[in-house]
């Protein structure tokens, strides 16, 4: 639920302020996206605003609720905050929201244990009614980021709060994202009329997928498919092209990705620009297979995905489904896991499967990878030996990175991802003093040779032991034709993030 009336609603873009003891700024920032993919709510750092945020690392995670204080509001993510879910839960107090356990109706949905509660901490159960909260006509929400886990201030006796349906009893407290329900609140209160898929970049083509037969015709013949026009809200021009591909025809056949600008609403041809190629030599998949491509649209522009018919005999086609379009970053490096349940439940205990190497902006090489104990799984990263070792600085340190496990729920808009960020630092040494993330040809191992026929050194595996498991991984499209999606972004100095928001 959310406070009633305007005045203490703030005006968008939102102003804020970084304290200088903030070292999570960028979980924070990819927050802060969160709500400008899903919503009509921006973000600016401040100029000379009255009232604007203060983010400070207080002790705790807290926030006044809605537009309260002149001068600086302050909103803390101390230590323990330092995740996309509790930014998001943070700032959504900051813009008006209560907790979902607060609700007037709360009672219908949920029992309170008070004799559970710590001492002193009952006021955090408390409801809010209807003379100064609104529900906006939304059902009860067990997924809300803004609901409390069932044993938040436990005194040790036992939960706090009970589900009366009992299957959301281990629900509530998730540690996602911001629910449909969430969103939808926000958009309510906020009045966001145009946050239309035009206008956030996202498109999606909901129960039909586009499919072009290569079994008839001629080579080079081809067929297109035209999203409608968009226009880039963002200075920085970044965009990302999410879709899914199955390709069943012959090897020589393509799929191409052009975008097309136009120079103004009555410009009707545009000029189109090639940005991606899929040659189809030995990529005939078995599965629906994710992909991204990166974009830099500067002016109104439409993606065209264009199939070309090769010389070889064909007995099928290219699809394509769930496409999604947005302004923030692609993912650096993605790991599809076909079959994932079956590779969970029969692998070897400790097994591991990697991703590619990959390099980051700055020259380091990486990779991704997952490990499998039966019931849950991690994901780790390594890095890796490359062309440009002897050009980089080791350690690689105040290094950024974010594991995410793909919603694959089909519009971007409503997917609740599950994502763990650390940043490398001096203090990550083993026993011996050794810094984990030093050069590989130093500290590691051989891992495997190259396609130049050198020798690759790994380093150290860093990441989560227990990433999820596979119950947690049904509670969502976490699964889609049995295969799972993880993904690694690699952020490197901290000014190109900053950048990037200040062009927002």
């Amino acid at each position: 639920s959310t406070i009633i009336g305007d005045i203490n609603l703030w005006t968008p873009p939102v102003p804020f302020l970084f304290d200088t003891n903030i070292h999570t700024k960028g979980i924070i920032l990819r927050a802060l996206d969160q709500f400008r993919l899903k919503s009509c709510i921006d973000f600016k750092l401040r100029d000379a605003e009255e009232y604007y945020l203060s983010i400070q690392k207080l002790d705790g995670c807290f926030s006044s609720i809605g537009r309260a204080v002149a001068n600086g509001q302050v909103l803390s993510l101390g230590v323990g905050c330092e995740y996309v879910h509790t930014v998001e839960h943070e700032i959504l107090h900051a813009l008006g929201f209560y907790h979902e356990q607060s609700r007037y109706d709360r009672d219908d949905y949920v029992r309170i244990v008070w004799d559970n509660i710590l001492k002193g901490k009952e006021h955090n159960f408390n409801k809010f009614p209807r003379d100064v909260s609104t529900t906006h006509g939304t059902p009860y929400d067990y997924w809300s980021v803004m609901h409390y886990s069932k044993d938040a201030f436990t005194n040790g006796n036992g939960s706090t709060i009970i589900t009366l349906d009992p299957k959301f009893q281990n629900v509530i407290g998730q540690t996602l994202e911001m629910s449909h329900y969430d969103v939808l609140e926000l958009n309510l209160l906020y009045k966001c009329t145009m946050i239309l898929d035009q206008q956030k970049l996202a498109y999606c083509y909901k129960g039909y997928f586009m499919h072009v037969s290569t079994a008839t015709g001629q080579e080079g013949d081809t067929a297109q498919l035209e999203t409608q026009r968009m226009t880039p809200q963002r200075d920085c021009h970044i965009q990302c092209l999410q879709f899914y591909y199955y390709h069943s025809g012959n090897e020589s056949d393509t799929l191409n990705i052009w975008i097309r600008e136009f120079e103004n609403e009555q410009d009707l041809t545009g000029t189109r620009h090639i940005f991606k190629t899929f040659f189809a030599i030995g990529s005939r998949t078995s599965h629906w297979r994710l992909h991204h491509v990166s974009l830099n649209a500067s002016k109104n522009f439409q993606v065209v995905f264009e199939a070309q018919k090769g010389a070889g005999r064909s007995t099928g086609g290219f699809s394509v489904d769930d496409i999604n379009l947005y302004e923030t970053e692609c993912p650096h490096l993605s790991l599809q896991i076909d079959d994932f349940q079956r590779v969970l439940n029969t692998s070897a205990s400790g097994s591991q499967i990697y991703s590619s190497r990959q390099y980051s902006s700055e020259g380091y090489a990486f990779r991704f990878g997952a490990l499998f104990f039966g019931t849950h799984f991690g994901l780790f990263m390594q890095f890796l030996s490359g062309d440009y070792d002897d050009q980089l600085k080791w350690p690689s340190l105040r290094k950024q990175m974010t594991f995410q496990m793909l919603d694959q729920t089909p519009n971007i808009q409503q997917q609740m991802a599950k994502r763990w960020s650390f940043t490398t630092n001096e203090y990550h040494v083993d026993q011996n003093g050794v810094n984990y993330f030093d050069n590989p040809r130093k500290i590691g191992s051989p891992v495997f040779i190259d396609d130049k026929n050198k020798q690759v050194y790994g380093g150290v595996l860093y990441g989560l032991y227990v990433f999820s498991t596979l119950e947690e991984m049904q509670n969502r499209e976490f699964l889609k034709g049995g295969s799972a999606v993880f993904t690694l972004n690699f952020q490197g100095k901290l000014r190109i993030l900053l950048s990037n928001l200040q062009a927002l």
